[in-house]
């Protein structure tokens, strides 16, 4: 079924930038070497199985568009169906890894036995596509917020039943993650918030979110499960409010809770947008507070007020975070996954290659152009004169030996007179516009 529905379409190869051909890579070669690291190996890049493979659609306003075949079967036969299917778009697209959530992979239940019964029956069928195509699992995660009992969150419910339950999908699904060799494992909180502090107690609902991560942490070290656990900020949609909101509240989070040492974060383009935050500055923050993880890779529409998961392209974008990347190291466990879905119009089998590939080859631009960038140095010498002064005396005496009695007489006996410099902020953008 899978090879007939994708028929026509040669796996993807990378052809150059003159090329004409919709289905070939223009920039993602991934065996050309940058800054020391093949495009691969840099930007470690998965397909998501929920919205390519999952989901059917559908959206508030309306039913599923998407004829595929794989909708269509019930039960173990479909799950299998889209496994098929799914290995199959991997293979020729030919990226490396995948993420997946429970649900998205198994026949669906009715209840928590059914449910675990049914994801481990998938388990055996997907570990030996994985075998047998060569795909790596970048992470896992349970899906804590589909199902009608988590209508008031997972770990936040105010039912202590609705934990438990997530408990089980949270164990089963480390377990899978463990089994399949996957490099990190996720929470991502769609529904750990509220939508009216009328009927909620913040206070314990923190502490009961703290509570399951700190259950899974330990449960980690049992079971020798290797990558970092990640927390995925969001900061509303479906909620009002969610507990995980950006970076910077992540982390007070995982300070105030001792967390830090084992969590840290999956960074989506589109939930930076709706936290009024500019993706470079979540990823730039998350490194400076030593809890970067991975990356979802999409947009949002600036016309729409909610997450709309389409590929990212903005060349600007994309650039200004590579920097913040490459100045880093990159990844670690993380990549670059894809949770971009193609449009509720875009109902052809050719339309989930166009997505990827483009977003592929944005990427690809982007790690070129931050790496020219970073090449060229200017911007960094910039940044380095800017704050030249605290390598000097006086930077050395504030950091290491000053009081504030100390640091005031000295300002003083010394008539210190600093006089304002540029920021230069209009010539770095357009250096940086430059060499998109």
């Amino acid at each position: 079924m899978s090879k007939d529905y994708y028929a026509g379409v040669e796996p993807v190869q990378y052809k150059g930038p003159e090329t004409d051909d919709p289905f070939a890579f223009r920039y993602y070669d991934k065996d050309r070497v940058v800054m020391g690291k093949t495009m691969e190996e840099h930007l470690r890049p998965s397909v998501c199985y929920w919205h390519s493979f999952a989901w059917n659609g559908f959206d508030v306003f309306g039913a599923g568009t998407f004829d595929r075949p794989w909708h269509k079967l019930d039960g173990q036969e479909g799950a299998e169906a889209k496994l098929d299917a799914a290995f199959e778009f991997f293979s020729r697209l030919g990226l490396p890894f995948f993420a997946f959530h429970d649900v998205d992979v198994m026949a669906p239940a009715e209840t928590m036995k059914e449910h675990t019964e049914n994801l481990a029956r998938i388990l055996d069928p997907l570990e030996a596509k994985m075998e047998e195509t060569g795909k790596k699992l970048l992470w896992g995660t349970a899906n804590l917020f589909s199902h009608p009992r988590y209508m008031a969150g997972g770990a936040t419910n105010p039912d202590p039943e609705v934990f438990a339950c997530a408990a089980v999908q949270v164990r089963q699904m480390m377990d899978a993650t463990k089994r399949l060799g996957g490099a990190n494992y996720v929470f991502w909180g769609g529904r750990e918030g509220y939508d009216t502090l009328l009927n909620t107690d913040l206070g314990r609902e923190m502490d009961q979110y703290a509570r399951m991560l700190s259950m899974a942490v330990d449960y980690k070290h049992k079971i020798g499960l290797s990558g970092p656990i990640l927390i995925e900020p969001k900061p509303h949609e479906p909620t009002k409010h969610q507990y995980d909101r950006d970076v910077a509240t992540v982390y007070g989070f995982l300070e105030r809770y001792d967390l830090l040492e084992d969590v840290k974060v999956n960074i989506e383009t589109n939930h930076a947008t709706l936290a009024g935050l500019p993706m470079d500055h979540e990823v730039a923050a998350a490194y400076a507070l030593g809890i970067f993880g991975s990356v979802d890779a999409n947009r949002g529409d600036p016309q729409n007020g909610w997450d709309t998961d389409q590929f990212w392209n903005d060349p600007v974008d994309i650039t200004r975070t590579m920097i913040h990347m490459l100045r880093n190291g990159g990844f670690e466990t993380g990549g670059f996954n894809f949770d971009s879905k193609v449009r509720r119009q875009s109902i052809d089998a050719e339309d989930l290659y166009f997505g990827h590939i483009g977003g592929m080859d944005a990427l690809a631009k982007g790690l070129l152009s931050a790496a020219a960038i970073l090449e060229n140095g200017e911007a960094d010498a910039f940044i380095k004169e800017r704050y030249a002064g605290w390598d000097g005396d006086l930077g050395r005496f504030i950091r290491n030996d000053a009081t504030l009695d100390s640091l005031a007489d000295r300002a003083l006996s010394e008539n210190l007179d600093p006089k304002p410099r540029s920021g230069r902020q209009e010539r770095l953008e357009t250096f940086v516009a430059n060499y998109v």
